[in-house]
């Protein structure tokens, strides 16, 4: 059981900053951000949920064990799914590098809860930690006087590609063939830039790349030694009550340098016929991959293909909403639906085979998901992207950025789409 007390607050923009400055003295930290952005699913502005690795916190590190307790519906627990999941949900394998070491599973049950609700903050806190609200509060607002006195990084990392053009032109024609003998008709290949024996300062570095993208499913988490800054704009899976929404992502342009010119890149992304072909195709992914758990005839797509505006970048959105059973199992929608297919490709078994055999690392982290279960059941969970991972006791930073390839795909065109992804990422760590 939890206490709650709600508090008024005055700056939000400030009081957000205060929170996650607040986190760190904690190894379990899971830091929820919309950005303000509308959302007509979303469930609160800001969430900070706190634990513990010590053993004080409740931790689940396999979908059996969250399994049981999600179906039970006992409390909120905060944490993450990595791409790597799929193996244990499908015939699949992966023997690529791994410079992460990011568990597969991780979720934690927070003793301390900080929901951000319009001018309202909401305190949920396990009875054992109650007593601690007043303090918390009070330590918060303390950090609203020192915001700009946290240490910058250490070093500016040297960042390093795993698969230069060259290279990445080769993957992408061997695609191109796997398409052409029709083995798939899209693909989301993937690469990684990283930088070895660095250090850096994660909550820093996380706020430099938020205030870039200001995107509406940003992401911080702490797990011991494993941090992840994600400025993500995609949704993978919500529930609320008998209703699950997916948004896929599929097609890009950039900002155009003035109001002229971002509106005709934004006309020319909606009208564009390859970008528009990605992201009918992922959206008939994702309408199957939901139709597996929905109930006949509920599976609709509210949106297609609709631009949104992020200050890097225009996306191309769809939205597909579906109707489940009231006593449908909880994780057996994430089992029949993860992967999220954006990131995959279809059909989505024979296109994550054919990637895992072309891509040079392991995922880990990044195409997973992370979010949240309620009490009640409902969850919300984004895809990990525009993201840097970081293990401290490797000192080892990646990001990794991917496009989807179909059969009218130049090779250039999406080394260059690449490039402008990992744009964000790789300004922020250059800033050192």
């Amino acid at each position: 059981m939890r206490k709650h007390r709600v508090f008024k607050i005055q700056n939000i923009s400030k009081i957000k900053k205060a929170l996650l400055e607040w986190s760190r003295g904690y190894s379990a930290v899971v830091w929820l951000d919309s950005n303000n952005h509308k959302d007509p699913y979303g469930s609160f502005d800001a969430a900070l949920a706190i634990g513990q690795t010590d053993g004080s916190s409740f931790f689940v590190k396999n979908i059996d064990n969250l399994n049981e307790y999600v179906d039970k519906r006992q409390d909120w627990l905060f944490g993450y799914f990595s791409y790597d999941l799929k193996n244990d949900l499908e015939d699949l394998v992966s023997q690529n590098l791994d410079g992460l070491g990011f568990p597969k599973i991780q979720f934690f049950k927070p003793s301390r809860l900080i929901m951000l609700k319009g001018n309202e903050l909401h305190f949920q806190y396990l009875k054992s930690y109650a007593d601690e609200m007043e303090w918390d509060y009070l330590q918060i607002k303390e950090r609203l006087k020192n915001l700009h006195g946290s240490q910058g990084n250490t070093a500016k990392p040297k960042i390093h590609m795993r698969i230069h053009k060259d290279a990445y032109f080769e993957k992408v024609n061997k695609l191109l063939e796997h398409i052409h003998r029709g083995n798939i008709y899209e693909a989301n290949l993937c690469q990684e830039f990283y930088a070895t024996d660095t250090k850096i300062d994660p909550w820093r570095t996380y706020s430099k790349l938020n205030t870039i993208s200001q995107p509406p499913f940003a992401t911080f988490m702490r797990m011991d030694e494993h941090y992840l800054m994600c400025a993500s704009p995609e949704r993978y899976l919500k529930k609320i009550g008998q209703t699950i929404i997916s948004q896929p992502i599929k097609g890009t342009a950039p900002r155009g340098k003035n109001l002229e010119e971002d509106e005709a890149l934004k006309i020319a992304l909606a009208q564009d016929e390859k970008e528009r072909a990605e992201n009918i195709m992922i959206t008939d992914l994702v309408r199957n991959d939901l139709s597996k758990s929905a109930l006949k005839g509920s599976v609709e797509v509210k949106e297609l293909c609709k631009v949104y505006d992020y200050k890097q970048v225009h996306q191309m959105i769809s939205t597909i909403v579906a109707q489940v059973a009231e006593d449908k199992n909880t994780l057996e929608l994430i089992k029949e639906t993860f992967p999220m297919g954006s990131m995959t490709g279809a059909p989505k078994i024979s296109a994550m085979k054919i990637i895992e055999a072309l891509e040079e690392t392991k995922r880990g982290l990044y195409s997973g998901a992370v979010g949240y279960f309620a009490p009640n059941g409902d969850f919300d969970f984004n895809v990990v992207i525009r993201s840097i991972l970081y293990n401290a006791s490797k000192k080892y930073v990646s990001y990794s950025v991917g496009s989807a390839i179909t059969a009218k795909s130049d090779p250039e065109r999406e080394y260059q789409e690449c490039l402008l992804k990992a744009k964000a990422m790789r300004s922020v760590l250059e800033q050192g």
